[in-house]
């Protein structure tokens, strides 16, 4: 979330900043952008010929990884988000994978839950289970620490998203229909699945919902006001493995495309084996995924 809301903001500052101000804003971005950069250990995915160019605005694909870190505990994706953008078509895609997904686990001989890819390896392990399960390329990933995303949120003045049911979560209330949500709320709203009928599912709904409404309001120029407290809560929040010259190329011919969205949800379904729960995707659901990626990454 926190990295498509970088794209935002350095365009805002690349094509609207004014003057000494707006350089010494987009600096400030760049800085940032710098600090929150951490270098990939391999130039391409094992499932392209090629390594992609942002400059050449290739369609690319990215994992977004929400984690709950703490002291000596790399800790697990509580979320995982994959998001195609695709500027030549200007299109984009976006989907969440369940926490629960049973899949192989790539050099440890073993089948388990999806999310604790990143316990095991961090993000570079994440990504390689997800073109493992997929078998489509993920190209860069964005790792946030989710007790910071209530920040980002607050610097944002909140969000605003429609919820499809009432229900009440550690104490707080969400009422049915069009409702605002101030940081601590936003994190409440996508945690909560067990009082959920679709359970994990709809818990991924509520997260995207709140994705987009992070990518909408950032997009406003009155971002500009807050640029300071947003640049400390994204430095101190967030890592990506993409570098700030292609975030600077991204914000410019990537971010319209990231307007026109399509969504969709994994299908699969619950069960139990040896008394631990996992959410089953057939191999034909994958290969449904696939190809709606591969699509949108014009790699049909």
């Amino acid at each position: 979330m926190k990295g498509l809301k970088i794209f935002s903001v350095i365009f805002l500052l690349v094509v609207g900043g004014a003057g000494g101000y707006g350089w010494y804003l987009y600096s400030s971005m760049k800085e940032t952008a710098s600090q929150i950069y951490e270098p990939r250990e391999k130039k391409k995915s094992d499932l392209r010929e090629e390594e992609v160019s942002v400059h050449k605005q290739d369609p690319i694909s990215i994992l977004i990884l929400g984690v709950d870190e703490r002291k000596g505990d790399m800790g697990r994706s509580d979320t995982m988000v994959i998001l195609t953008v695709n500027p030549r078509t200007n299109s984009s895609l976006m989907f969440s994978i369940p926490r629960d997904t049973r899949t192989e686990i790539p050099g440890k001989g073993i089948q388990d839950k999806i999310n604790h890819a990143y316990a095991f390896g961090g993000a570079p392990m994440a990504v390689e289970t997800v073109e493992n399960f997929l078998k489509v390329p993920i190209d860069y990933y964005i790792k946030m620490n989710m007790e910071g995303f209530a920040d980002v949120i607050n610097t944002l003045d909140g969000v605003e998203v429609n919820n499809p049911f009432a229900f009440d979560y550690k104490g707080i209330p969400f009422p049915e229909g069009p409702i605002h949500l101030n940081g601590k709320e936003a994190l409440m709203y996508t945690r909560m699945r067990y009082e959920d009928p679709r359970g994990d599912l709809g818990r991924n709904d509520r997260q995207r919902q709140v994705l987009k409404a992070v990518i909408t309001k950032a997009a406003r120029p009155s971002i500009l006001m807050d640029l300071s407290s947003l640049l400390k809560s994204l430095g101190t929040n967030v890592k990506t493995n993409i570098s700030p010259e292609e975030l600077q190329q991204m914000a410019v011919d990537y971010r319209s495309a990231t307007q026109q969205m399509e969504t969709l949800q994994v299908m699969g379904k619950g069960t139990k084996i040896d008394g631990v729960y996992y959410y089953q995707v057939s191999e034909a659901e994958r290969d449904r995924i696939g190809q709606k990626m591969r699509g949108t990454l014009g790699l049909n």
